[in-house]
């Protein structure tokens, strides 16, 4: 979906999550709607994955740096994309 465009989506909620958002939007809560409330969990969720992918690559590229110079092999682009497709 391209950025200037806006999707209006239906949620259901019911029991303590409605209580739980009742009391978290609103004169009482922390947020005016409960559209700025789901944005700011969706943008939350987002930077927590952006996050544990940045994770993910350092793991790996501390491993790769620990590796003994023996262990490396030159590769050239269709080396590497053949490997991550699994066909190496």
């Amino acid at each position: 979906m391209p950025h200037d465009e806006t999707a209006t989506l239906t949620v259901r909620v019911s029991g303590a999550l409605r209580d739980f958002v009742a009391a978290t939007v609103g004169d009482t809560g922390h947020y005016e709607n409960v559209s700025e409330y789901l944005r700011d969990l969706i943008r939350s969720d987002q930077a927590r994955s952006e996050q544990q992918a940045f994770q993910r690559l350092k793991a790996e590229l501390a491993l790769a740096y620990a590796a003994p110079d023996a262990t490396y092999k030159p590769m050239t682009v269709a080396d590497i994309i053949q490997r991550n497709r699994g066909q190496a």
